[in-house]
């Protein structure tokens, strides 16, 4: 027996409900337990590598993008169609230099956020979402893509926007990539 068509919507609303409520218990005890911002966020970044080595695979069958040719192609696939099938939002893209290797996502709208005002108090170098950075991280190591993967700006800390800066370790073998004819 399939679901009706029109709960789907509402039913995807409780499970991101559930998980950005639980994301922020987890939070809340990794700051209980942890004494240093810095070991929570590594925490964090370990946690989100975990899942990114394991969500490649449910991405790659469910959103059926082909091989991608560029840096710039495979952060633009991240932010329109990972970010959206993952968290229903849809970062832009920047480019920040001109190897075409450093890119950034900004985010208007961060769910992992919806229910925090602020960052705990004394925890003003807490990366509340340092999972999102892991998660890229891991996802890209397992389609063999060595990133560095940070928060560059956080509106919980006061900054205009939240961006996360994508930055590619290797230059991609062209070659490799290319169709034989």
């Amino acid at each position: 027996m399939s679901r009706p068509a029109h709960r789907r919507p509402e039913y995807h609303k409780i499970n991101k409900d559930l998980f950005v409520l639980t994301y922020g218990a987890l939070v809340a005890q990794l700051c209980k337990d942890y004494e240093k911002d810095e070991d929570v966020n590594k925490y964090l970044d370990k946690m989100g590598y975990g899942i990114g080595t394991r969500l490649v695979e449910d991405f790659l069958a469910r959103s059926c993008v082909g091989r991608c040719h560029s840096y710039s192609e495979i952060t633009d696939i991240i932010a329109q169609v990972a970010f959206k099938m993952y968290l229903g939002i849809t970062p832009s893209v920047t480019c920040n230099n001109s190897n075409r290797n450093e890119f950034s996502l900004i985010l208007d709208k961060n769910p992992l956020v919806e229910f925090v005002e602020e960052l705990p108090a004394g925890r003003s170098s807490l990366c509340y979402c340092n999972l999102l950075c892991g998660i890229i991280r891991g996802a890209l190591e397992m389609v063999h893509l060595a990133a560095d993967v940070t928060f560059l700006q956080d509106r919980l800390k006061g900054d205009s926007v939240t961006e996360i800066g994508i930055t590619f370790l290797k230059k991609l073998d062209e070659k490799k990539y290319r169709r034989k004819k």
